[in-house]
């Protein structure tokens, strides 16, 4: 296996971010390697919804170095991480409801091609939009859906929706933020098996309270508290971790 192979595709050194006097991300290390989904937990005001915005550069560090495909986008902004192939599911808040799913995984493909997109044009004009929009429906459970209207979704299926469009800008990385967040049982079940479908072709950044899930899905878990990560290892190593249980897990009742 070549160095390149083995090279994390997106690190973070000693990431650091403060608010006033609060330290909201404290010299946090983590790596994401092709193939895997780490899964990132902590209790509510642990810093995990900071951490990801460094990530994606809507949030500047303050101290500290965010590489992705070894090159530094420490500097970068939102756009130019996205071109790079860096993912965040659920970003893109601007769906259409009036629209069909397909003409808003349609505009994400448009958005990454960079070109201007009409929807008065034949579709046959449009091939190098349709297609990809529908493979990504396709590899979300929505293709059935397609021509649906999306104000008539269902939470879970607008979620799948929200995720075949960030599929569509064809990410190395996922940062996926609570996609289990207000599900129903069924809903979040499926959630789970999608996003264990995806790992083969993603590196995976998990952000979930959904401890089920974590369990069912982690290859590695690192548990973020006060914006300190105090314990990162298998879902094993954790699941048995008397420090992580006494900050997190055991308060739920999450540990066996």
């Amino acid at each position: 296996m070549s160095s390149s192979e083995l090279r994390p595709l997106l690190e973070v050194e000693g990431l650091v971010k403060r608010f006033g006097g609060l330290l909201a991300t404290d010299h946090v290390n983590l790596t994401v390697n092709a193939g895997e989904i780490h899964a990132i937990i902590g209790p509510n005001g642990a810093g995990k919804t900071t951490l990801i915005g460094q990530l994606t550069g809507e949030l500047a560090q303050d101290q500290g170095l965010v590489r992705f495909l070894g090159q530094d986008v420490s500097r970068a902004g939102v756009a130019a991480r996205a071109h790079l192939g860096l993912g965040r599911s659920y970003q893109i808040t601007q769906v259409c409801r009036e629209f069909t799913v397909l003409e808003n995984v349609m505009l994400s493909v448009q958005s990454h091609l960079g070109s201007s997109f009409k929807f008065w044009k034949p579709v046959a004009e449009e091939r190098e939009v349709v297609e990809p929009a529908r493979a990504a429906l396709q590899r979300v459970g929505l293709a059935k859906r397609a021509d649906e209207i999306v104000a008539n979704l269902a939470h879970g299926e607008h979620r799948q929706l929200e995720l075949a469009m960030t599929l569509a800008l064809k990410p190395k990385v996922l940062l996926l933020d609570e996609p289990m967040a207000g599900m129903s049982q069924v809903e979040s079940e499926e959630m789970v098996s999608l996003i264990a479908t995806l790992k083969s072709a993603h590196g995976i950044l998990l952000v979930e309270h959904d401890m089920d899930a974590v369990f069912k899905l982690a290859d590695r878990i690192s548990v973020l508290v006060y914006g300190k990560i105090i314990a990162s290892g298998t879902p094993e190593a954790i699941r048995h971790s008397q420090e992580v249980r006494d900050a997190y897990l055991g308060e739920e009742g999450l540990v066996a």
